[in-house]
């Protein structure tokens, strides 16, 4: 992770320190199972021991693997040299390599997945209220990018916050069901220890043990994970691409924050640009191409390559560490959003046409012609509305003989709240609103 975007957090968890530390844990815990399980001639203790004496050294571990080629036997002998030797034997003992990296792995996840998960929490409560001081707020509707009908400014961030709910919910599961432990030897078959002592491992670390491990734990596992923050990537930038839409020149109902001698450009002094909203658009694009690499690591040799080490080592890191920079550069994007109420009443209530399917309906119900021919004549008196500026309305009652009910602001500010609460209940609250 480059400086710009590292988080210091996220970034101890992952660093070899960090790593080192959750590969102590393991190795801890695989000599307290074993003394646990009794029979192999673990001193007693011997886990408390090296708890309390083994240290994590980075730079004596890297003086080891230079001569060792092997990151977790230079690992290991940085232990054996810090306790006794009838302690020392057993260190690493009955398992292969990936059985600490893998179990290690389960670890730095779960620690960073906490993290996580408090920052997109804290999102969600921001949209939340969003979505509550907006709840008397109408806005122009659009798709395809032009003028659709009437909605409620709550509703956008309704959806938003919905979607971002979900991908919570699923990263919740994920933390409690996919982390996994495993000591089932070289290439899974449990030649020197049996899968008790794996569950008393795992159960040590709080982790269920991988059901079928082969050396590795299997990487769908990883992919699921970084699939999940894809579509959280996918929510993000649909996000942000709706602040950068309305904050553009000729729409002006949004706009981020803009601090005291913040610049805009190096040349023109009038620029106010939605940089943040820019800046998470890409975070979102390196997150979803992570995908590909997740995908492809599922794929080993036999029972075990390392080919999917390297790309791990870079982009799981890049992957987390984007996540909680981006959530917590989203919450500041959030809380300084400004909203120009007055510029999106101005465009309701000066749209021609927008009630164009109210008018049909209402017409439907008290007149006897075809919906094809409503349709029709609605849509030529709405496309001229555009360039005149006539009264929908009106001109519908005219020619058709009808009075038709009339909705000004208020009145369809009280309609869309109507339809907004009924929605707002299929949406689970944020667990502070809950309590």
């Amino acid at each position: 992770m480059i400086a710009r975007y590292e988080c210091a957090d996220v970034a101890r968890i992952w660093s070899d320190t960090g790593k080192f530390e959750c590969f102590l844990q393991v190795e801890t815990a695989l000599l307290r199972a074993l003394e646990t399980a009794g029979g192999y001639g673990v001193p007693a203790g011997a886990a408390a021991l090296m708890q309390a004496t083994a240290r994590i050294d980075p730079a004596r571990i890297a003086e080891l693997e230079r001569r060792t080629q092997h990151d977790v036997v230079a690992f290991c002998e940085s232990l054996a040299e810090q306790l006794p030797p009838a302690v020392a034997r057993f260190v690493h003992f009955g398992a292969t390599s990936s059985d600490i990296i893998d179990t290690a792995l389960a670890l730095q996840l779960r620690a960073t997945l906490q993290i996580v998960q408090a920052e997109l929490q804290a999102v969600l409560r921001q949209l939340w209220t969003l979505a509550a001081h907006s709840a008397d707020v109408l806005c122009i509707g659009r798709s395809h990018g032009m003028y659709a009908e009437p909605m409620l400014l709550a509703q956008k961030w309704l959806s938003f916050y919905a979607e971002l709910q979900r991908r919570a919910a699923e990263l919740q599961h994920y933390a409690q069901h996919e982390l996994t432990a495993q000591l089932s030897g070289a290439v899974g078959n449990y030649t020197v220890l049996p899968p008790r002592v794996e569950a008393l491992l795992a159960a040590e670390l709080s982790l269920p043990v991988e059901p079928v491990s082969t050396q590795v734990i299997p990487r769908d596992r990883l992919a699921k994970l970084v699939g999940i923050n894809a579509l959280y990537a996918g929510g993000l930038e649909r996000l942000v691409t709706e602040i950068r839409l309305l904050q553009r020149s000729e729409v002006g109902e949004m706009a981020e924050g803009f601090g005291a001698g913040q610049r805009g450009s190096s040349t023109m002094p009038h620029k106010r640009n939605p940089v943040a909203s820019e800046n998470l658009t890409g975070i979102s694009r390196v997150l979803r191409s992570h995908v590909e690499i997740a995908l492809q690591n599922i794929v080993l040799w036999h029972e075990r390559d390392i080919s999917h080490s390297a790309a791990e080592r870079l982009y799981l890191p890049d992957n987390l560490g984007l996540v909680v920079y981006s959530l917590r550069r989203l919450q500041q994007l959030l809380a300084g959003l400004h909203i120009d109420r007055d510029a999106m009443r101005a465009r309701v209530t000066a749209a021609p046409g927008v009630q164009s399917s109210y008018y049909l309906h209402q017409l439907l119900q008290r007149t006897t012609a075809s919906r094809e021919e409503l349709y029709a004549r609605i849509q030529a008196l709405a496309f001229a509305a555009g360039t005149d500026g006539g009264d929908l309305g009106a001109q519908l009652e005219l020619e058709f003989k009808v009075q038709l009910p009339r909705l000004g602001y208020a009145e369809m500010l009280a309609h869309y709240q109507t339809q907004y609460e009924a929605v707002k209940l299929r949406v689970q609250p944020p667990a502070a609103e809950q309590k």
